[in-house]
This record gives C-alpha cells, structure tokens and sequence, in this order.
C-alpha cells in the first residue's frame, strides 16, 4: 500500500520486529537474520527456542508472550515473525492469535515438511494431554516467506519427512506429482531441494514438486479455511497417525507417521477393490523410494480401532476416510467395514 510505505518512510519512529526462531536454525542463520535487520535498521528482539513435539505446549505459548509483552508490541503496524519448521510456525501462530486477541504474524519456514504444509493454510496449535494439537485456533498469517535455500541445511530423513506430506497430495489429487515424485524422489532426496543446473534429465524437479504441492494444498484448504465442511482429502494420512506420532515420540516424525497411515490406508483401498496390485504395489515402491517407512511395530491393531473411535468423535460421528481410488484420484468413505479393516491390517502386516 503506497500510502503505508509513505507513512512509514515519514515516521520518526524506528521499525521494530520481534522473531521467534528455532534454537537449531538459529544457530545456522541466526547471524545472517542479525545481520539484515541491523542493515535495514530495525530494532529488534530475537527469541531462541527449542521447537520440538516434546515442547509443543501452552509453557512455551506463554513464554513467548511474556517476552511479546515485554517488548511492547505494537499489534497493528509490528507483525511477529516465526522462522522454523511446523513446530515453530504452529507455536508462534497460536501465541499472534491470543496476544491482544490477534497479532499478525509472518512465516517463514525452514523445514520442507513446514514449506508445502505448516506455511499454508490458517490452522495453529500446541499438543495438550498428549494429545497432538489439542489446543489450537484458526489464524492465517499475513504472509508465508518461501526460500528453499534452508532446506539444504536439514538432514536427509528431514527431506524424507517432508516429502511424506507431498506424496499425500500426490495421492489424493495429482498424478503428475505422483510421476514426479516416482521418477525423481532420490534425486530430490540427494540435492536438498535445491534447483541445480546441469541435471537436464531432471529439469527442475524441485521447484515443480514444491509449487504443485502447495497449489494442489490450496485447492483443499482454501474454500474450507474454517473446516467447515469435515470431508477432506487433506486428512488423508491423519487418521491413524496423530495417535501413533504421540505415543511413540520421538522415534517417529510427523511425515513418517503420516506415511505409515497412507501404508496402511493404501492396503484398507486394495482390500475395497478400489487399487488393484499394481497400483497398491507402486505407491509401496514410491514410498520406499522416499525413504519413508512403510509398517512400524507400534501400529497395532488397538491403536488402529483407538484412532478410528476417536476420529469419529471429532468428525460428526462418521470415520470421513479419504481413499485413493486410483492414482492421483481419491474419494471419501463412510462404509468400510470392520471386517475390511481387518483384513487390510493382515495383509499389511504379513507383507
């Protein structure tokens, strides 16, 4: 808005800015953050955190707030800025939304998980009763800073996590981005995400996964901000997982439990008729290919029944299980039988 930018230049005041970031990331680029605020001639108060599922609690909201209040924010002109991966982006997000009852906040993730996931959409939260975001809120930022020069500093089974969340919506919406992730995932896996020149068999695989992603993300998100309506294809890959992730933190990363659900979610599909081998066979090849696991020892079939009883408690009483009939095509069920399921989970396990 011009007449902002004029009334900022005009202003005697100084720019201020407060940033959240993660203590591992600062650590990384924390200098190079310093370094562009004092060139720009900000005033600013950075607060190092570590952001992890363990951390992921109304302790570390109120800590943040408290330094907020400190810092005198003003909730109109002084957005907060949150750089980091999901964790970060979900615990600044929740802490904007209650300051002064919203404070715009800024995202910038780090991780590719948070880039095609936590950075779009308005959801925020933090875990409550070991249970994964419990407590939470509806709250868009005001921006999403995208910049997937960070990722090349996250461990590879870091960029396997993140592409557990691509390969969602590769299956529930877009087989290009299937055929991309089937034809190029190692490479991905092997440059970080980072465009290189010289790889013509490749293109840029990296940017196109990435922009086919967060559009394919938008579609779902976008007409349903509020989740108003519960039938989501985005919840694919969510059924299980959130009740595995938590209870074996931390052996597994949220991509990873996501994967193991789509597994599993994969066979329940196969055993409706709605893959056949081939198909079910192919995203099993995907996924190892993603380095993703495919079965952990602690899925059994209790928390299985567990995580579905659960599911539909917060679903208006139906499972709303989102399915891939195809590849790249998918549908919600209300009708899988016990029995199915059952039989899906034997199979799952005997391969």
């Amino acid at each position: 808005d011009p007449q902002q930018i004029e009334l900022i230049t005009a202003s005697k005041r100084k720019l201020r800015r407060f940033i959240v970031i993660d203590e591992v990331v600062n650590k990384l680029y924390g200098s190079k953050v310093r370094e562009y605020f004092e060139e720009n001639n900000v005033q600013y108060k950075i607060l190092s955190l570590p952001t992890t599922e363990e951390t992921k609690s109304m302790d570390l909201v109120l800590n943040i707030l408290q330094e907020v209040q400190n810092f005198s924010l003003d909730r109109r002109t002084e957005p907060i800025i949150a750089i980091g991966g999901g964790v970060c982006l979900d615990i600044v997000g929740l802490a904007a939304s209650l300051y002064r009852r919203r404070t715009p906040y800024i995202r910038v993730p780090t991780t590719l998980l948070s880039y095609v996931d936590a950075s779009v959409g308005a959801k925020n939260g933090v875990n409550f009763l070991q249970c994964k975001n419990k407590l939470g809120g509806y709250t868009p930022p005001v921006a999403s800073f995208l910049d997937r020069s960070f990722i090349q500093s996250i461990p590879r089974r870091h960029i396997s996590n993140g592409l557990g969340e691509i390969l969602k919506m590769a299956l529930m919406k877009h087989k290009g981005l299937f055929d991309l992730l089937k034809n190029h995932g190692k490479y991905l896996l092997d440059t970080k995400f980072q465009s290189c020149n010289g790889f013509a068999d490749h293109r840029d695989a990296a940017l196109q996964t990435t922009r086919i992603a967060i559009e394919t993300m938008l579609e779902e998100l976008a007409p349903n901000l509020w989740e108003d309506d519960l039938d989501r294809l985005v919840d694919f890959g969510h059924l299980i997982s959130p009740e595995l992730e938590m209870r074996v933190l931390p052996s597994l990363m949220h991509g990873e439990a996501v994967n193991i659900d789509m597994a599993f979610m994969t066979y329940v599909a196969h055993a409706r008729g709605l893959l056949d081998a081939d198909e079910k066979e192919q995203i099993l090849q995907c996924m190892r290919g993603l380095e993703l696991p495919v079965w952990h020892s602690g899925c059994s079939w209790a928390l299985i029944q567990r995580a579905l009883r659960e599911r539909l408690k917060h679903s208006g009483g139906q499972p709303r299980m989102p399915l891939p009939t195809g590849l790249g095509v998918a549908e919600i069920f209300n009708d899988t039988s016990e029995e199915t399921l059952q039989k899906a989970y034997e199979l799952w396990v005997r391969d």
